[in-house]
């Protein structure tokens, strides 16, 4: 059950948090949320899809993996461990366990104390606060990392009502044979129509350009490239019957 508090620096001056990666600190997610302006930076290790949300939008997603509960990106190292085989790690990632909660009407930085990478004192991890006083280079990093993917998430929803009102997003699946014996489908996803994207006037496409929509689409569009390595990812595991 998650706690999460408004982080201060009385209450949590010997917080810190364990940047190892792994299924035990909750890394095992098949997605990761995500909003067009961190496009750039996932294009070129995740695919990015979107995914009907309960009151009828949709949201952006990097698909980390093809089952639930599974991350392909979580890779056994020498010492029996886990690590991300990845360069880049995603925001909503990135960010746990820390979070922004609203407080006197005003966006402040929460921290989960329930989340598996918090713990206090000792070696382990990184410090939040300073012995005298003040933020550590770690809580700073992550002040900025809350801040772009706060501005991202609320900027987001103007992304998603322009490719509905150009009617880009279609419905993708796919059928996956891991063996002779085991079929896999992956669905639920939608992704950019490409066709309906080179039929649009130039007016939609000046408008998406003006938005910054439209470089994000196409990061979007080249993003599907990643889905050989996602699905040879799962094929390695299958056969080694994980």
């Amino acid at each position: 059950m998650p706690e999460a508090v408004l982080l201060n620096n009385v209450d949590h001056h010997d917080l810190r948090v364990i940047q190892a990666r792994g299924a035990r600190y909750g890394d095992d997610q098949m997605l990761a949320p995500t909003f067009f302006g961190e496009f750039r930076e996932l294009q070129a290790h995740y695919p990015i899809v979107f995914q009907k949300t309960a009151d009828g939008g949709f949201r952006s997603l990097a698909l980390l993996g093809l089952r639930r509960d599974e991350n392909l990106f979580l890779e056994r190292d020498e010492a029996g461990g886990e690590r991300w085989d990845a360069r880049y790690l995603p925001m909503s990632i990135e960010r746990l366990p820390f979070l922004i909660g609203i407080a006197d009407e005003e966006p402040m930085i929460h921290i989960d104390l329930a989340h598996p990478r918090v713990v206090r004192g000792g070696g382990e991890g990184e410090a939040l606060f300073l012995e005298h006083g003040g933020n550590t280079a770690f809580l700073q990093r992550v002040v900025s990392l809350l801040r772009a993917l706060h501005e991202g998430l609320r900027d987001e929803a103007g992304f998603i009502e322009a490719l509905r009102r150009c009617d880009l997003l279609e419905p993708f699946s796919l059928d996956l044979s891991l063996d002779e014996h085991t079929q896999h489908r992956v669905s639920g996803f939608h992704c950019i129509d490409e066709d309906k994207l080179r039929d649009l006037g130039a007016a939609d496409l000046h408008a998406l350009k003006q938005a910054g929509h439209l470089e994000a689409i196409y990061m979007a569009i080249a993003s599907l490239s990643r889905l050989r390595d996602v699905i040879e990812r799962l094929s390695r595991r299958h056969a080694a019957g994980r």
